[in-house]
């Protein structure tokens, strides 16, 4: 054989053995061969699913210690290729805990992905997280693919009816308007009775910078005949779709170690976060339309004309046809958009966001414009990855244009009395198409109010924390955390002085107020997780905290414009065009509060089955009297994993059984800045300054105590199809924050804070289950429903304190009248009204016992419901979301003065009052407040529903695109007669809140949406 080689640019042949020559080139075809193995490729397929057995579209699979990866495709599958079949493959997805998986030669890996709210994930139940195994407390996670869904303006609506013991009102059917959110019934006789929310580690006051219209200082002074407007929500500035998790704290076990802040309970927020890999775009889109829910049914043009005969009525009847409802509604259109973009390598990590939400009110003239952005970034440092720092930053601004809606008017001075009192036969229009203004008459046509009032207000809002950490060793870390949240609001306000109201009409009103609001903390926290000893772990955290707290702001207020001014000038462009005497300026600093906090919890487990938690928090306030700056919050719980014993070790079926039982105390300041000392007003009167006396010291106040026990068990079977937990809470609320008038000549009318003696008692329990009813490849059907039951009372109120009342009532011949007391043996803001026993021979109304007040009404619902369901047929699902409330009572403030039978001849009433029964109402029944005017409030009301449709990837740019349809307020099962039995107008008497009261508010919106979302 012959081997020609290429030596020195020359071709040799060699002479070679055959044998020889054989031999090489089987040697080198071998050589050849285990190099192709090196560098083979295995693919590997699979399918991705979660806990409901769902394919997971989107989800990540990652090569460990490359950069190869790929996703699922719309069935939950994926293909990818790994270069040994020794390789480890990474699944991941938000809001699940990752997952890594040998390959050993399989070619195919399917998975199930837990979420990091299942038994082995972990939680955060106050300053760091626990493991849900080594939970003791009544705790509740919601995370993002359970919150409800829409154009959701502020994250508290998210969760509504998702969680047991946990009501959430809409307040308002205004664009970002305020909510009520109760953990565990109602106890605050002061203050508003919300929860503490923690958003990463940040704790919020509940205060909104947007100027209030309530009068005083510190608000903003309403219009002379207009009264006040609602609230707005104090976390408007948080883009739901930032939000990744919220837990809900309900038991004094899990809040005690907020505190003097946490009798309430806590929601603790968490934003989303980046995570490793390639940097990954997320996007949504949605659009929808919106229209009034329910109306109030009142008499039409032809019933009206109708009636005025029966009544022998001549005049009233104007010949038109009119709905003045429908004439201040309009269809409202919302678009909402949000962009996250996230990534990172090497355990640094990053997400920042963009958000814009545009949404039209169904009333004309109002709006709700936000523009949101945020950045969080996780980086490690040093070889060894010990240090470390996380940055928090949540900024927003958003407009409102607010409605004319007054909750304390008289019928004249709000835009929705108005409309439904407007006489439908009078026209609306004049002949000449200009608006029919009726000078002198006390009917005020509602497009000439819409015309005549502007009401905008815009809030800026920059919320931002750094906290560096250290990792002394593996089981011991330090964290500090700064931060600062700063919100100014500004709110021009004016009503035009060709409106004719008593006051406006030829004069006009202008107001402009600024707010701000600054809140600083700094945490300093010591966490330690380590078995100390065999089969015995301890995971403790030692704190040290400060916050201040600061309110500032001022109010400008002018009349007397005339009526030369162009309309196209907004008044609070010129106040000085108006006479100085007809001017009010007032500026305000609130004493900045101060909270200087020592904190410890302890969470002993032994052997996975008995779990032992002690917390304890020290509280120095500056609000808080001389003789008792600080308070002291303890708390114990135990747990006894039952399922973990050996006697249950053979019981398959059993997932879980948990028994929970804890005790504590919390607290409760939210009261006034400053309250604790003497105070005086400033001010400027006829020419010369003045101090006006407005409040009483008191060295001995102190916090509001609140102490509640709690029993609990959490289960699960047959594979955590079922799974589940009852509670049952006992929580009595002592020291009673209320600002007492004392009797002494020398301080008449001038508050002095104090506790007083009483007690408010809830207790109930609380079921909460969901099941797993179908599982299989192509369906799937979840059920999960939450009850709670509850009791409120107050009891062992002290005699000299006697009966406080509140509940004020709004409109003609109601001047002064309340329909709520805080009295003993009753629930908290009961209804004590006269009884109404029916109408006598000649039509008027009669009353029990000659008009004696009688205790009539409960606004407190004894039964909280709450149910959700999800089906899933291949790539389409359903969910939809029900809340209600049952055993409750509503005082339908509405129909007691808006819509009386006196109006008839003038203005509509309400259609229920015809044909009552073989005796007529006379037109001269006098609207005097009574249990006529207290409907059952209960309601079950399908509150959400999503259509989805996962398309999954398109092409290689395009990941798990959804397309879905949205409804909220789809309809609701009730009887109340008023827009919406979900209800409550903030009726308070000096200071003293109220529950339960429906005075012409804001109308309910029903609304549908079309969106999108997607990952690039």
């Amino acid at each position: 054989m012959k081997i020609t080689v290429l030596k020195n640019n020359w071709f040799v042949q060699l002479n070679m053995p055959k044998l020889y020559a054989l031999k090489m080139l089987a040697a080198l075809s071998f050589f050849i061969l285990l190099n192709s193995a090196a560098f083979a490729q295995t693919i590997v397929k699979g399918i991705v699913y979660d806990t409901d057995k769902i394919p997971m579209v989107g989800a990540t699979i990652q090569v460990a210690g490359t950069n190869t990866r790929t996703q699922t495709d719309a069935e939950g599958k994926y293909s990818i290729s790994v270069p040994s079949s020794s390789a480890k493959l990474i699944f991941s997805f938000v809001g699940y805990q990752s997952q890594t998986v040998s390959v050993n030669n399989q070619g195919i890996v399917t998975v199930t992905l837990q979420t990091t709210n299942n038994l082995e994930g972990v939680t955060v139940v106050g300053y760091a997280s626990v493991k849900k195994n080594d939970l003791t407390g009544a705790t509740t996670t919601i995370s993002a693919k359970d919150f409800n869904k829409g154009p959701l303006t502020s994250p508290d609506q998210l969760l509504q009816g998702k969680v047991a013991g946990v009501q959430m009102t809409n307040n308002s059917g205004q664009p970002g308007g305020a909510s009520t959110v109760r953990v565990r019934g109602n106890s605050a006789i002061t203050g508003t009775g919300q929860p503490l929310y923690v958003v990463d580690g940040v704790a919020l006051d509940n205060r909104s910078a947007r100027p209030s219209t309530n009068n005083g200082v510190g608000g903003l002074s309403s219009s002379p005949t207009t009264g006040d407007t609602p609230d707005g929500n104090p976390l408007n500035f948080i883009n739901p779709a930032d939000i990744e998790s919220m837990e809900i704290l309900k038991d004094a076990s899990a809040t005690a170690i907020y505190g003097s802040r946490a009798a309430y309970g806590v929601v603790l927020i968490t934003t989303k976060r980046g995570k490793s890999g390639d940097t990954k775009i997320d996007v949504g889109a949605s659009a929808g339309i919106s229209n009034i829910a329910r109306q109030i049914d009142i008499l039409n043009a032809d019933e009206y004309r109708t009636t005025l005969k029966q009544y022998g009525l001549t005049y009233g009847d104007f010949g038109n046809s009119i709905n003045a409802m429908d004439a201040i509604t309009q269809t409202g259109y919302n678009q909402n958009y949000s962009v996250g973009i996230s990534g990172g390598t090497n355990g640094n990590t990053y997400r920042a966001s963009v958000g814009y939400q545009d949404q039209k009110g169904i009333i004309k003239t109002s709006n709700f414009k936000k523009y949101s952005a945020g950045f969080n970034g996780n980086f490690k440092f040093l070889e060894s990855k010990k240090l470390g720092l996380d940055i928090n930053m949540l900024s927003s601004q958003y407009l409102e244009d607010i409605a004319p809606i007054s909750t304390t008017s008289g019928f004249q001075g709000s835009l929705i009395s108005q409309a439904l009192a407007w006489n439908p036969t009078e026209p609306l229009y004049n002949t000449d198409g200009s608006l029919h203004l009726i000078k002198g008459s006390s009917q005020i046509n509602p497009l000439v109010s819409l015309e005549a009032n502007s009401d905008k207000a815009k809030v800026s809002t920059i919320l931002g924390s750094i906290s560096p950490y250290y990792k002394i060793t593996p089981w011991l870390e330090y964290r500090m955390l700064a931060s600062v949240n700063y919100s100014t609001g500004i709110r021009r306000s004016s009503t035009r002085s060709f409106l004719n109201l008593v006051g406006i009409e030829g004069s006009g009103y202008g107001s402009y107020a600024n707010t701000e609001l600054t809140t600083k903390q700094f945490t300093n926290t010591l966490n330690f997780n380590k078995e100390i000893a065999n089969k015995l772990n301890l995971n403790a955290i030692i704190g040290y905290e400060y916050t201040s707290y600061g309110n500032k702001g001022l109010i400008n207020t002018a009349t007397g414009f005339g009526t030369a001014i162009p309309t196209f000038v907004d008044y609070t462009d010129i106040f000085q065009a108006t006479d100085p005497a007809n001017r009010t300026s007032q500026a305000f600093n609130d004493p900045t509060y101060e909270l200087q906090s020592y904190f410890a919890r302890a969470i002993f487990n032994y052997d996975s089955k008995y779990i032992l938690t002690a917390t304890f928090r020290s509280d120095g306030s500056t609000r808080f009297g001389a003789n008792n700056k600080y308070g002291y919050f303890p708390s114990f719980a135990a747990a006894w994993n039952i399922k973990n014993e050996k006697f249950l070790s053979d019981a398959t079926w059993l997932n879980q059984l948990k028994l929970r039982l804890g005790w504590g105390i919390t607290g409760n300041q939210d009261f006034p800045s400053g309250s604790s000392q003497q105070r005086y007003n400033y001010g400027f009167n006829s020419g010369a300054q003045s101090t006006t006396f407005i409040n009483n010291a008191n060295p001995d106040l102190k916090w509001q105590s609140d102490k509640q026990t709690n029993i609990g068990i959490d289960f699960g079977f047959w594979d955590s199809k079922i799974t589940g937990s009852i509670d049952y809470f006992n929580k009595t609320t002592t020291d009673l924050l209320f600002p007492l008038i004392p009797f002494q000549p020398a301080f008449a009318g001038v508050p002095v804070w104090t506790n007083l003696p009483g007690e408010i008692i809830n207790k109930g329990f609380e079921l909460s289950v969901n099941a797993n009813i179908i599982s299989k490849d192509d369906w799937s059907w979840t059920l999960g429903g939450n009850a709670t039951f509850i009791k409120n009372k107050v009891q062992n109120l002290s005699p000299a304190v006697g009966i406080i009342n509140t509940g004020s009532l709004s409109g003609g011949g109601l001047s002064g009248v309340t329909a709520e007391v805080i009295q003993n043996g009753l629930p908290l803001f009961a209804m004590v009204t006269k009884r109404f026993t029916g109408l006598d021979a000649n039509g008027f109304s009669t009353y029990e016992n000659n008009g004696a007040l009688y205790y009539s009404g409960n606004p407190n619902p004894k039964v909280l419901l709450g149910v959700s369901t999800n089906v899933g047929y291949k790539k389409f699902s359903f969910t939809a979301n029900f809340n209600g409330a049952f055993g409750h009572d509503i005082y339908n403030n509405t129909a007691n003065s808006v819509l009386p039978i006196n109006n008839l001849g003038t203005r509509n009433i309400a259609s229920n009052l015809i044909n009552q029964g073989s005796v007529k109402e006379n037109i001269a029944n006098s609207t005097s407040a009574s249990s006529r005017y207290i409907e059952k409030g209960n309601y079950l009301k399908l509150a959400n529903a999503t259509i989805n449709y996962s398309i999954g990837n398109i092409g290689k740019s395009i990941k798990a695109l959804n397309v879905y349809v949205n409804g909220q307020n789809l309809f609701v099962i009730t009887k109340y007669t008023g827009f919406d039995p979900e209800v409550n107008t903030s009726k308070s008497v000096n200071g003293v809140p109220s529950a339960g009261i429906d005075y012409i508010g804001y109308p309910t919106a029903r609304t549908f949406n079309l969106g999108v979302n997607f990952s690039l």
